[in-house]
């Protein structure tokens, strides 16, 4: 007797496949954060950036912030995407790089440090440009829940949660309150920089 006989297990869903051990297992180059050259951990050369990403009321797939910090003068960038998926991560820095142009964007994001998160590992469409088979920038990837290694990128999303708290929705800010919110917070003077703000480092950087 086969098994399509038997009434109870034709009725029985086959399990579906984890997509996320699949992306694991076919992106399996990732470059280690312990692989970031000196300058960068020290924060001694400009262009190398934090990448996260900011839910809202629930971990679903509604809409949600991505935030870039620059790790020498702490500069933000905050985008808002539809969801929380990889599809909506690689249109969002394709914007970015069709918006700056692709030489000015290799030039300002020289890597970008991320999470674990299934939204970031595959690890050939992040690096490559929209718009050329060139790599646009260089990745790399902390270690399994330790978020101090992004202590730059941590403390970006913990300035935006002064306005846009855990709980609410996202999708109920408005891209220009994103925008003023962002304005803010390179703008307003912090310790670390000797109480100067990531805007005049940013531009000083982009200056020189």
């Amino acid at each position: 007797m086969s098994n399509e006989s038997l009434w109870e297990k034709r009725k029985r869903k086959r399990p579906k496949k984890d997509p996320v051990r699949r992306v694991k297992k076919q992106h399996a180059r990732r470059t280690s954060i312990e692989k970031r050259p000196k300058p960068v951990e020290n924060r001694e050369e400009f262009g190398h950036w934090e990448l996260d990403l900011i839910v809202g009321e629930k971990r679903t797939t509604k809409p949600v912030l991505m935030t870039l910090v620059e790790r020498k003068t702490r500069m933000l960038r905050v985008r808002k995407l539809p969801d929380k998926t990889q599809a909506s991560v690689f249109q969002a820095l394709k914007a970015m790089e069709r918006s700056m142009g692709v030489c000015p964007f290799r030039s300002m994001f020289k890597s970008i440090t991320a999470d674990n998160g299934s939204e970031f590992l595959d690890v050939e469409q992040m690096e490559r440009s929209g718009f050329s088979k060139k790599r646009r920038v260089k990745l790399y990837y902390a270690h399994p829940y330790s978020s101090w290694e992004r202590g730059s990128s941590e403390n970006g999303n913990r300035i935006i949660r002064r306005f846009i708290t855990k709980g609410h929705d996202i999708g109920k800010w408005t891209l220009k309150r994103i925008g003023e919110i962002e304005k803010w917070i390179n703008n307003y003077p912090r310790k670390i920089l000797a109480y100067k703000t990531a805007q005049e480092f940013f531009d000083l950087e982009m200056a020189a």
